[in-house]
């Protein structure tokens, strides 16, 4: 219910003695508060927070703290509110006054990266973290171990299950989650339990320097305990920038008394998830129809969110792990240069006498070293021009035969350009072959009879 500002003053002057209110604001209130509070001021100028439970349940809430908050209070380096007066209720339970802490709560979607507040909040988190467990022990608050906290959050989603307003993603995802047990190592830690940007007081000596910040005060304490140290990151990881949230987990483990394990950010997702679950759990004992719905939506777009980014995450995968595709070689057409010789200088290379060729009986070699060391360079220039004008690809002995013929007056030089023909197209085997005169050979007379022996054989000569 909400009640009126004027009925929450009234509460505070009856709570504190000699509190005479001189001005009330009351802060707006939500359907899921779970209590009316307001700012009083009173005539000695001192400004006092009145908190008023909304249902039994969260009356109990609040008592429980009162306890752990006066041992605190002593032993941490920032302020807790510890209440300074209480009023009854005639429906139940009482309202609790508090001194007014100074601050400004803080956005950690705006907390800024580097030196400031955030290292400064990681420091924070970790004192509380760092506490004496006797203390939470002696106000009478739960403590779990990391099996037991883990059982009890797979009980949570199995009674969540059976209402059939939790999507079945989101059960097979926090499931599997919930039954790795190498996550769920962790060293039992106290914690604050609702920790948001709402809970936490900053004030800063610059107001236009954010590294100027420092952590005033924790509020809100009605879920604190000792268990997984986690669920003081579940806003953090959802809201706060990657920059900044590496800021303030490493100013937290430098400050922590034992070294945080490397699955908490993993726990705190998990963790800011399964609130809305809570919530829905919370809703669904209270009867609250409105709330049932307005949290079964609120999950079903979580899943669909989840499931998106999950998406998102394999396609990443999967192009990682493909492997990269090999590249062809790049293949360059080898360079093709025209060669303007003529193929008879080729075929006359080719050809070209050996040493071992001037050395072989029956051979002119005098006239093979003359063709080969004295070919006129005017005849390649002359070949050229007769193949340009009349596009004659004829063999180059027909160029020498019509050269045989302009110089048939100068006999001498016709027999060298003769020989020099027939250099070119000699074939070498390093054995020299002899022109044949084919008019020589005959056929071998047929001899009727027995073989009258070698001395009938054409060409037989006996031996002298």
């Amino acid at each position: 219910m909400d009640r009126s500002p004027l009925f929450l003053a009234a509460l505070a002057s009856a709570a504190v003695p000699g509190l005479d209110p001189a001005s009330v604001e009351a802060l707006p209130g939500a359907p899921d508060h779970h209590y009316d509070v307001a700012f009083v001021q009173d005539t000695q100028h001192r400004r006092w927070v009145v908190r008023v439970p909304r249902s039994q349940v969260a009356a109990a809430q609040m008592e429980s703290t009162f306890g752990l908050l006066a041992l605190l209070a002593r032993r941490l380096p920032f302020s807790v509110p510890t209440p300074k007066g209480f009023a009854a209720l005639k429906e139940g339970g009482r309202a609790a006054i508090y001194p007014y802490l100074p601050g400004q709560n803080v956005d950690f979607a705006q907390l800024p990266a580097g030196a400031g507040l955030a290292a400064e909040l990681g420091r924070a988190i970790a004192a509380l973290h760092n506490a004496d467990h006797g203390l939470f022990d002696e106000a009478g608050l739960p403590a779990y171990d990391a099996d037991t906290y883990r059982t009890r959050r797979l009980s949570e989603l199995d009674r969540a299950a059976a209402t059939g307003h939790v999507p079945t993603g989101l059960l097979a995802r926090w499931e599997k989650l919930l039954e790795d047990v190498t996550l769920w190592r962790f060293a039992p830690t106290p914690t604050h339990g609702d920790l948001t940007g709402d809970q936490v007081l900053a004030v800063f000596d610059d107001d236009d320097d954010a590294a100027t910040g420092r952590v005033k005060a924790l509020t809100g304490w009605e879920d604190a305990k000792v268990a997984d140290p986690a669920d003081d990151f579940f806003a953090l990881v959802t809201q706060t920038s990657p920059r900044a949230l590496e800021t303030l987990m490493e100013a937290y483990a430098h400050a922590r008394a034992e070294r945080p394990d490397v699955h908490l950010l993993t726990r705190a997702q998990l963790s800011a998830e399964m609130r809305t679950l809570s919530q829905l759990m919370s809703a669904v004992s209270g009867g609250d129809r409105l709330q049932v719905e307005r949290h079964a939506l609120a999950l079903r777009r979580l899943d669909e969110r989840v499931h998106a980014e999950e998406e998102a995450a394999n396609d990443y995968r999967r192009a990682g792990m493909t492997p990269a595709r090999r590249k062809s070689p790049v293949l360059v057409p080898p360079v093709v240069v025209e060669d303007e010789d003529d193929d008879e200088d080729d075929v006359e290379v080719m050809f070209a006498p050996t040493a071992d060729d001037h050395e072989a009986p029956g051979r002119d070699s005098g006239a093979e070293h003359e063709a080969t060391d004295h070919e006129p360079a005017d005849r390649d220039e002359a070949r050229d021009e007769d193949k340009a004008r009349d596009g004659d690809d004829e063999p180059a002995f027909e160029d020498d035969a019509d050269e045989l013929e302009d110089l048939a007056g100068d006999e001498d030089q016709a027999e060298e350009l003769e020989d020099d023909g027939e250099a070119q197209f000699a074939r070498v085997d390093h054995d020299v072959t002899a022109e044949i005169d084919l008019s020589q050979l005959r056929a071998p007379q047929s001899i009727e009879g027995d073989d009258p022996g070698p001395e009938f054989e054409p060409g037989y000569r006996p031996r002298a």
